[in-house]
C-alpha cells in the first residue's frame, strides 16, 4: 500500500486530501519511504530534507480542514531540479567546483512551487553544468533508469524524471536546452513539457537565452498541467516572461476533427525499429480518438540542426563552462571539458546560426499551418548507458555508429523552434524495458493543444508509470 500511494497522481491525492480520506502526511511518508527503499540503487536526490518536508505536510493538513483554504498543490511531494536555486541552500549545478556554493536567490519556479503549498522534499541530480543528455556527475555518481538499471534516465533533468518513474516524488521541475525535460521524460515514461520560450519565468541571465526553457514533469497528462498551471506567468526579475499568464484548461482530451501531421523521422535522424513501431502506434490512438491523422515528411537534416545548436550553444551556453574550466581545470568532468571545447566559435559563426535556425524552422511553420499539431519521436534509441560519456566510445543506434551521440535526439530542433510548445509523452515499451516517448509540436504559443493532444493519447493507450522490478 506504501508503494501504491507514492506513485499517486498529484490530482487523484488533491481529490482525497480535500475529501480528507488521505493525509499530506501518509502521502509524504510514503513518497519517503520509497526513497529509503529504492534510492541506492537509482541515485536521483541530490539533496534531502525529509524531516521539514514532514513537518511541512503536517501543517498542511489543517488547509483541508473545515474553514481551510488550500493552495493549488498544498502537501505535495514536490522535487525541484538542483539547477534551480533555493536562496540558502547550496547551489554547485552538478559539480565539483561549486561544492561550497550557497545561493541568495530562489529561482521563480520553485518560488511558485512553495507559494502554492507544494513541499520541495528533495532536489534532483544532473550531469555537471546541465550539458549532457545523461545524468551522471563527479559530485553526485551515477543516476539509474528505475525501468533498467543498466541505463541513464537521460538528462539533463534525468534526476526529476527517475525520482517520478521511482516513486520518490508526485511532481517534478525541470529544464530544457536541448531537449533535457523531454528525453528524459522518454526514456523514463514519464510526461515532460517545454513550454514555449517566455511562457514560464527563469533567472538572468539564462532567460535571455531563447533555447532555455523551465518547465513541469509528472506521471500524468492532468499533473503535468496542473504544475504547468503553477509556475507560468510573467515575473518582475523576467524581462521576457510574456503576459499575461496563459492557463491549460482543467478539461482536456478532445481531439475530434482536429488534424495531426506524424513524422515518423524529422529528416535523417537514426531511429530504432521498435521506436518507429511505437510511433505508429501513437499514430493509430489518435485516429481512435477522432483525430485526422497523416504521415509526412519534414526533410531536416540532422547535421544542420547540429552546427545550428553548436554554434547557439558556443556562444552563451559553452563560454559558461568553459570560464569554469579555465579555473578549475580536471576538477571538471571529461563530458564537461569536452563540451567547452566543443562549443568555440569562430566570428561569423553566429550569423551563419541564426540563417541555419530560419531554415530549420520553415518546413516545421508550413506543416503547423496546414495541421494542428505534429507528432513525432522524441529521440531515436530507447536510452543511453548509464555512467556512459560517449567520448571514447561512439554511440550506435540501429547498427550506425554516430558521429556525435547528441544526434539521436530529436529534441534540439524545438529549441531551435523555441516558441513552440512541445510536450513529450510515453509511446510504449523497448525490448530492454526502457520506455520510448514521442514529442507533440504545437503552433508558437499554442500551449492548450498539445495538452489536449497528449490527454487523448493517455486515454487510448494508457501507459504503466510503475516499473515492475523496482
Amino acid at each position: 500500500m506504501t508503494d501504491d500511494l507514492a506513485y499517486l497522481p498529484a490530482t487523484e491525492a488533491l481529490r482525497l486530501f480535500h475529501s480528507r480520506d488521505l493525509s499530506p502526511v501518509e502521502l509524504m511518508t510514503a513518497v519517503i519511504a520509497r526513497a529509503e527503499k529504492v534510492e541506492p540503487q537509482v541515485n536521483s536526490h541530490a539533496e534531502q530534507t525529509f524531516e521539514d518536508a514532514l513537518a511541512q505536510a503536517k501543517a498542511a493538513e489543517s488547509a483541508y480542514l473545515p474553514g481551510g483554504s488550500p493552495r493549488p498543490l498544498e502537501g505535495l511531494a514536490v522535487a525541484a531540479k538542483e539547477e534551480q536555486p533555493i536562496a540558502g541552500r547550496r547551489s554547485c549545478e552538478g559539480s565539483l567546483a561549486g561544492a561550497d556554493e550557497l545561493s541568495d536567490i530562489t529561482h521563480p519556479v520553485v518560488e511558485r512551487v512553495l507559494a502554492a503549498g507544494g513541499i520541495v522534499h528533495a532536489r534532483t541530480t544532473t550531469p555537471e553544468f546541465c550539458c549532457a543528455a545523461f545524468t551522471h556527475s563527479k559530485i553526485w555518481g551515477i543516476t539509474r533508469n528505475p525501468w533498467n538499471l543498466d541505463y541513464s534516465p537521460g538528462g539533463s533533468s534525468g534526476g526529476s524524471a527517475a525520482a517520478l518513474a521511482s516513486g520518490t516524488a508526485t511532481l517534478a521541475t525541470g529544464s530544457d536546452i536541448g531537449g533535457s525535460i523531454r528525453l528524459p521524460a522518454s526514456t523514463t515514461g514519464t510526461v515532460g513539457y517545454k513550454p514555449p520560450y517566455g511562457r514560464v519565468p527563469a533567472l538572468p541571465p539564462m532567460n535571455l537565452d531563447h533555447y532555455c526553457h523551465d518547465g513541469p514533469m509528472a506521471r500524468t497528462v492532468a499533473d503535468c498541467a496542473l504544475l504547468q498551471n503553477v509556475i507560468v506567468g510573467p515575473h518582475p526579475g523576467d524581462v521576457v516572461s510574456l503576459r499575461p499568464a496563459v492557463y491549460i484548461p482543467n478539461e482536456l482530451g478532445d481531439i475530434a476533427g482536429m488534424r495531426i501531421a506524424v513524422a515518423l523521422n524529422l529528416g535523417d535522424w537514426v531511429i530504432d525499429p521498435e521506436i518507429t513501431a511505437n510511433t505508429l502506434a501513437v499514430a493509430e490512438a489518435l485516429r481512435a480518438a477522432g483525430a485526422v491523422v497523416e504521415e509526412v515528411e519534414v526533410g531536416l537534416k540532422s547535421a544542420e540542426v547540429m552546427r545550428a545548436a553548436t554554434i547557439h550553444f558556443g556562444g552563451i551556453f559553452g563560454p559558461a563552462v568553459a570560464q569554469v574550466a579555465a579555473e578549475y581545470g580536471e576538477l571538471l568532468t571529461p563530458y564537461a571539458l569536452e563540451f567547452a571545447r566543443e562549443s568555440a566559435i569562430e566570428p561569423g559563426d553566429f550569423l551563419e546560426g541564426l540563417e541555419l535556425e530560419g531554415r530549420i524552422y520553415a518546413p516545421i511553420g508550413a506543416l503547423l499551418d496546414r495541421y494542428d499539431a505534429l507528432i513525432c519521436p522524441t529521440m531515436g534509441t530507447p536510452a543511453l548507458l548509464a555512467g556512459e560519456d560517449y567520448i571514447d566510445t561512439k554511440l550506435v543506434v540501429n547498427g550506425v555508429e554516430l558521429d556525435h551521440y547528441l544526434e539521436h535526439a530529436l529534441t534540439p530542433v524545438f529549441n531551435i523552434a523555441s516558441r513552440c510548445p512541445v510536450l513529450n509523452v510515453p509511446s510504449g515499451r523497448a525490448s530492454n524495458g526502457v520506455p520510448t516517448g514521442v514529442q507533440i509540436v504545437g503552433s508558437s504559443y499554442d500551449d492548450a493543444t498539445v495538452f489536449h493532444i497528449g490527454a487523448a493519447i493517455e486515454r487510448v493507450r494508457p501507459w504503466s508509470f510503475r516499473p515492475e522490478s523496482l
